[in-house]
């Protein structure tokens, strides 16, 4: 396996793609990358956890402490739904039954607050539709006329319908979504297991594969999974924190890497 190439001067190759060469495939997460849609998510989360923290206060006679920017990027951004239910619940010291993936909104557990946000989720886009990056989507067809293979990589159980939503769904070989990982019991992220999977349904090996990545877990699964390139995109003025996760490159736009 070829060791990553790492530019610590911060220029990125000088190829058409901004790539380094040998590249294969180009694995691209959905949400903040190619949609619109990770301001969606967050308001969604914070609407769900915020009204949960408020009743629970209520019930208990306790304070509650509303969710976050921080509490977004560190616990929920890039995760599996129930993975970051669990995950912000826990740096609030609360412990909930795990449920079932059928669990109703109603129900107080940790399936059952991610279908509340869900719920949230699915009507804004319904009302809204779904917004694509139009730099991002140049990057991909670009991508696609330079013969390499593509795949979506997202945490979300409505990535097809976003991608369809988005008008961008034809651009892709292969899609490994929250539905796909919970029918293949594949850990999220920042385990690589997502990203393993649509190299492998491609064909190409991870040292030939690069990464594209908003969510600080995204870029930690591309490190981990040993993937050539890992490019961190930049939308809400994280982009130390994408570096020093370990983005080889970061950038606000994946047009950005055109013609570097």
């Amino acid at each position: 396996m070829e060791p990553p190439v790492r530019s610590a001067s911060g220029h990125r190759p000088d190829t058409p793609l901004g790539l380094p060469p040998g590249i294969e495939a180009c694995l691209f997460d959905v949400d903040g990358v190619l949609t619109k849609t990770a301001t969606v998510h967050a308001a969604a989360w914070k609407e769900m956890f915020d009204a949960y923290l408020t009743a629970r206060a209520e019930r208990d006679g306790g304070t509650s402490q509303p969710f976050s920017d921080d509490d977004y990027n560190r616990y929920v951004d890039g995760r599996l739904r129930q993975d970051g239910v669990r995950a912000f619940l826990e740096s609030r010291g609360i412990e909930l039954e795990e449920g079932a993936p059928d669990d109703p909104p109603e129900a107080e557990t940790v399936f059952g607050l991610g279908t509340r946000k869900n719920d949230l989720v699915l009507a804004i886009i319904e009302r809204d539709g779904v917004e694509r990056y139009e730099g991002s989507a140049r990057y991909v067809e670009a991508v696609r006329d330079a013969g390499l293979a593509r795949a979506v990589v997202s945490a979300s159980r409505n990535c097809e319908a976003v991608l369809a939503s988005a008008g961008i769904d034809h651009l892709f070989d292969v899609r490994i979504d929250g539905v796909v990982a919970d029918d293949r019991g594949l850990r999220g992220k920042p385990a690589p297991d997502s990203f393993l999977a649509a190299a492998e349904a491609l064909g190409v090996d991870p040292a030939r594969a690069a990464v594209f990545e908003d969510a600080l877990a995204g870029v930690e699964a591309g490190r981990a999974g040993a993937f050539r390139w890992v490019v961190g995109v930049d939308r809400v003025g994280q982009a130390a924190e994408l570096a020093r996760q370990g983005a080889d490159d970061v950038v606000a736009d994946l047009d950005e890497l055109l013609g570097a």
